[in-house]
């Protein structure tokens, strides 16, 4: 272990000789030199403390504004979970009621074919608020679960694919 008095001469030997060359140096050259290490001092204190600081000042309120949305989107599945949560069972058959109903509602634009667990919505150019409102009947009235959904869209904006939804098991 090293202490402070045997620390010094060393460190002191060590500066000795940029000592005695600044004292060589002239006063204009003295004056450059000066200049230059402020310069060098003003560029790493921008590198380690203000230009990281200044980065995450306007970093934050887009990252904030992000976990904002993050945490209202966790809330509102939330809402959605305690929801379903509170409803109580139907069985297949009920649900497979509903979801013909809603089909009904879509008119020439869909056919409904069940098998087993799983229903088949095929779409024939039908609106976006058809196809919406069929996804809700079928999310809160027959309460299925969305698997798989093969959609295109057509120039005009109608969707034509496929929907396959499961259906809810027996209570």
């Amino acid at each position: 272990m090293t202490d402070s008095s045997t620390a010094r001469p060393s460190l002191a030997s060590a500066l000795a000789p940029l000592q005695a060359r600044w004292q060589t140096l002239n006063p204009r050259e003295r004056t450059l030199v000066s200049a230059m290490l402020a310069a060098l001092g003003l560029l790493l204190l921008w590198m380690v403390l203000v230009r990281p600081v200044w980065k995450t000042w306007r970093e934050v309120p887009a990252q904030a504004e992000v976990l904002e949305a993050q945490w209202l989107q966790m809330q509102r599945l939330a809402s959605e979970a305690q929801q379903l949560k509170g409803q109580s069972p139907i069985t297949a058959a009920q649900a497979t009621e509903a979801l013909q109903t809603a089909t009904q509602r879509l008119g020439a634009v869909g056919q409904l074919a069940i098998v087993g667990d799983r229903a088949t919505l095929t779409l024939k150019a039908a609106s976006p608020d058809q196809l919406r409102s069929w996804l809700g009947e079928a999310r809160q009235g027959a309460r299925t679960r969305p698997i798989e959904l093969q959609l295109q869209r057509d120039g005009t904006g109608h969707f034509s694919g496929r929907v396959v939804v499961a259906l809810p098991g027996q209570p």
